[in-house]
C-alpha cells in the first residue's frame, strides 16, 4: 500500500486540471508569492493558534513556532517556483510534509480549515493586488494537491500501521474498510 509521491502527483495534478498553463502563471509570480508569504505564515499560524490544541502542538518546544513559520514561507514560495517544475523533488518534497504532518499529530481536522485559510487569505490578497484569475486557478489548484499529500499520509500511516500489527494482506483490509463504511 506503500504510496509512490512521484506517480500521486502526476495522479493528482490530472485529477485536478493542474496544467502547464497553471505552472506557467505561478512561475511567472514566483516574486509576489514569495512577498506575501510571510505575511500568509502569519494568518495561517495566528487561525492554527486559536484552536486550544494546535497551539500546544506549535508551541510544543522552543523556537518550533519560528521554525514552521520559516518552513511556511518556503512551502507557500515553492508553490510558484514549483522546485523542479512539480516534478520529483516538488513530489517527494510534499510527501515528506505529509508525514511530517502525521508524526506530531496535526490531524486532518485541523490541516483542511487551515489550507481554507491559505486559499481564503491568498484570494483576498490576489484580488487586493488586482493579480488575475489565472493566477487564482493555478495556487488553488497546486493547493489542493498539497492538500491532497498530506491526506494521503494520514491514509497511508494508517492503513500500514494496521497491516503490520495485524498480519492481515492489503485487499482484507480494504474490504473491511468498506464493509464497515456500508455498516455506518
Amino acid at each position: 500500500m506503500a504510496l509512490d509521491p512521484h506517480e500521486f502527483m502526476s495522479l493528482m495534478s490530472r485529477r485536478i486540471g493542474f496544467t502547464e498553463h497553471n505552472k506557467s502563471v505561478l512561475q511567472s509570480s514566483e516574486k509576489w508569492g514569495l512577498e506575501i508569504a510571510p505575511d500568509m505564515a502569519t494568518v495561517f499560524y495566528d487561525f492554527l493558534g486559536r484552536d486550544e490544541e494546535m497551539n500546544a502542538i506549535l508551541n510544543e518546544s522552543d523556537g518550533r513556532i519560528h521554525r514552521l513559520r520559516e518552513t511556511f514561507v518556503e512551502w507557500f514560495h515553492e508553490m510558484f517556483t514549483g522546485m523542479d517544475n512539480w516534478g520529483n523533488d516538488y513530489a517527494d518534497r510534499r510527501w515528506r510534509i505529509g508525514l511530517i504532518h502525521v508524526r506530531v499529530g496535526i490531524g486532518p481536522q485541523h490541516v483542511v480549515p487551515a489550507m481554507a485559510i491559505v486559499n481564503q487569505e491568498a484570494s483576498r490578497r490576489l484580488r487586493d493586488a488586482g493579480q488575475p484569475d489565472d493566477l487564482k486557478e493555478a495556487l488553488e489548484r497546486i493547493c489542493m494537491i498539497d492538500l491532497a499529500f498530506i491526506e494521503q499520509a494520514y491514509v497511508e500511516v494508517a492503513a500500514e500501521a494496521v497491516l503490520k500489527e495485524t498480519g492481515w494482506s492489503a485487499g482484507l483490509f480494504r474490504r473491511l474498510i468498506t464493509s464497515g463504511a456500508a455498516a455506518m
